[in-house]
């Protein structure tokens, strides 16, 4: 990568620049996963049966990617706000490759953009993108239930091989990475406003304590607070059971009817924090490095010592992909680590290359004043690059293994915060 593209002027004034967060832009479209997941819980399609062995699943990439070439474009369906509106790294790409990207901010919640595609992709339509995002979840795990994602062939991304961090390796949610690879990750832990609260947080206890009465904020989304009853009570959410969630919803009914809890938020909970409207609250990490990176305000997040969510949002190729060379060549693309750093210096989500750092330093030694700064704060932020310590102590939502189990958790867990 060009040094000129690397250091753009107009790239530069655009790190400091005020800018919605990418889950900010969710609440902004007017739209709730949480309404939507349960929608999306009875669809009913035809299953795939899993590679019994390591032999079959390769054998199975080989018969899908037999005899498939290079067209010379990606039409790519992502998030809002996921890359610099000027698309650097998408320009660097054609330069490279010769292939074109068509690149569309179409899905705004993992529930509403499974029921768009799903019509299409049973009935073996295409759904007109060859790449798209999706966070580790219900849809995640309907997506491949379904039969509906390409296996990918790991030949073809070197740069994954060579540069993914050991963790996004072996997803819990995508073992050996056969369907996916991660995009972006982010962590949901406790963020707090230093003008009203003292003491750092340490426990999710915090969040259940009478002397923050009426200024504690939580999410509506059912996993999300499902989770941190569950770190509460010390239990994995990833291992949990049925008895478990019972018990994390009493938790949870107990703190709500305590009077502790002022609201159940969608993505709007950092205006209200910045304010002190709430003092203390759950929180996604790359909301609070951009809040505080736009508007200069001093919120703090934390892991709790029980731990802490990790979300991970992931690229895949949808079975009826019409270039699925060319998608999983942009694939890798965005696995080299100036790519990838140049991609964490604008979102400040969690970057699954480590070895980005590194170009963020450089970059931050060739900067003045405030991108100086910023890209600093970039490189040495754990909300970032999580060190070892802290994503030891991360953990991802339970995947279900039935409908009618992921029903019975949505039910539990909506019923508090609706009612």
């Amino acid at each position: 990568m060009t040094d000129s593209f690397r250091q753009d002027s107009a790239f530069l004034r655009g790190l400091t620049q005020g800018r919605v967060g990418r889950r900010d832009a969710m609440r902004l479209a007017g739209l709730s996963a949480a309404g939507l997941a349960l929608a999306a819980c009875g669809v009913q399609g035809k299953g795939v049966a899993k590679p019994s062995s390591s032999a079959q699943a390769q054998s199975e990439v080989d018969k899908y990617w037999s005899g498939k070439v290079k067209n010379g474009h990606v039409d790519f369906a992502n998030w809002p706000l996921y890359m610099d509106p000027k698309h650097p790294e998408l320009q660097q790409f054609t330069q490279q490759t010769g292939i074109t990207v068509t690149y569309k901010e179409v899905i705004q919640d993992n529930a509403g953009w499974f029921a768009k595609i799903q019509p299409q992709l049973a009935a073996g339509q295409t759904i007109d993108y060859d790449l798209m995002v999706v966070t580790n979840g219900i849809q995640f795990t309907q997506l491949v239930e379904l039969g509906y994602l390409v296996p990918l062939d790991h030949s073809k991304l070197p740069n994954f091989t060579a540069n993914a961090g050991a963790r996004y390796k072996n997803e819990s949610y995508d073992p050996g990475n056969v369907y996916s690879i991660p995009w972006t990750s982010g962590m949901t832990g406790i963020a707090y406003n230093p003008k009203y609260i003292d003491t750092p947080p340490t426990s999710y206890s915090a969040l259940w304590d009478p002397k923050y009465k009426g200024k504690v904020g939580m999410m509506s989304d059912s996993q999300e607070i499902g989770n941190f009853a569950m770190f509460l009570l010390g239990v994995d959410p990833e291992k949990s059971t049925p008895a478990d969630w019972e018990k994390a919803a009493a938790k949870l009914k107990e703190q709500r009817d305590a009077g502790i809890v002022r609201k159940y938020y969608d993505q709007s909970y950092v205006d209200p924090l910045s304010k002190g409207d709430i003092w203390i609250c759950q929180a996604w990490s790359g909301d609070i490095f951009q809040k505080n990176v736009s508007d200069g305000t001093d919120l703090k997040f934390v892991i709790p010592e029980e731990g802490a969510t990790i979300w991970t949002d992931n690229m895949m190729i949808p079975k009826t992909a019409a270039n699925p060379v060319d998608a999983i060549t942009l694939m890798n693309f965005f696995y080299d680590t100036q790519v990838a750093a140049h991609l964490a210096e604008y979102i400040n989500y969690v970057t699954p290359v480590p070895g980005a750092k590194d170009v963020v330093l450089a970059d931050a030694a060739k900067a003045t004043g405030d991108d100086k700064k910023l890209l600093e704060s970039v490189a040495g932020s754990p909300l970032v690059f999580p060190t070892d310590a802290d994503y030891a102590k991360l953990r991802t939502y339970r995947s279900f293994k039935t409908t009618a189990e992921q029903k019975q958790y949505e039910n539990l867990f909506q019923s508090i915060t609706t009612s």
